[in-house]
């Protein structure tokens, strides 16, 4: 079963800027893929079309379905899809600074009855035993690692079917990034929680996930398992730093798939 599937999905902004154009993703249930590509490809408009948050940014979802669990949520408010197991943890992690690193924790967890709240809380601190360490600290007052952490701690009090991660290696240094994409693949095997995450670090990303999806100025340009995209010479060359390309439009064989898509 796909928790979810994304078909042909068009985004435009302020009714004019075509932001992605038919792009096409599935994460089956228990599955761990990524959207990758550079700045500005169209990753994190991607999840938005997914959790809902266009509206504010003046976008809509203006073709395809998004399905989730079996069932179109394109219209549905965010808040609903927040209670049907779908969450999204922002770039920039976005943590409430004045709040303790438990007080986040139990303000996420308001989406759902407390009654299992301590043994959500026992899970997070289990997984992230930095966190538990300082949980009586000021969130504003904890690095960038923990920071994250915290964030993703957060989605986990939610319970979610679905956990979207933007960019959750942005800003953190390498030994952190493998740390916490070491215990977000534990989560996935252990929790059997589907997970999809937005990267541009394609090294990192594709030693933990199963699958992943290239994008390029808002299209799918490639797709395939983690194990066969890392030893495609085109990502090799421009993603893994196997080569001296400086944009991926130099590449031979990825401009020859670009004739063969447009």
């Amino acid at each position: 079963m796909d928790v979810l599937t994304l078909n042909n999905v068009e985004v435009i902004y302020d009714s004019v800027f075509l932001a992605i154009k038919g792009v096409s993703v599935v994460v089956p249930e228990g599955g761990m893929v990524a959207l990758l590509g550079a700045n500005g490809a169209g990753k994190s408009t991607t999840l938005k079309s997914i959790s809902g948050l266009l509206k504010s940014e003046r976008g809509e979802v203006t073709r395809g379905e998004v399905t989730f669990l079996g069932k179109e949520i394109k219209q549905m408010p965010p808040a609903e899809r927040v209670k049907m197991g779908l969450s999204h943890v922002l770039e920039g992690r976005r943590v409430f600074e004045n709040l303790t690193g438990d007080e986040n924790l139990t303000a996420a967890s308001a989406v759902h009855p407390r009654s299992n709240q301590a043994e959500l809380k026992e899970m997070v601190y289990n997984y992230f035993p930095r966190l538990a360490e300082r949980r009586d600290s000021k969130s504003g007052y904890l690095s960038g690692g923990e920071q994250q952490m915290l964030a993703i701690g957060r989605a986990l009090m939610t319970q979610p079917k679905l956990l979207m991660l933007d960019e959750p290696s942005l800003g953190l240094a390498p030994f952190l990034v493998h740390e916490i994409f070491d215990i977000l693949k534990k989560i996935n095997k252990e929790q059997g929680m589907s997970i999809l995450v937005v990267e541009q670090n394609a090294a990192a990303t594709l030693e933990v996930v199963d699958h992943a999806y290239m994008i390029e100025n808002g299209r799918v340009v490639m797709s395939d398992t983690a194990e066969k995209l890392k030893s495609n010479p085109d990502i090799q060359e421009f993603y893994l730093g196997g080569g001296e390309a400086t944009n991926f439009h130099e590449v031979k064989h990825y401009r020859r798939r670009k004739r063969w898509l447009s």
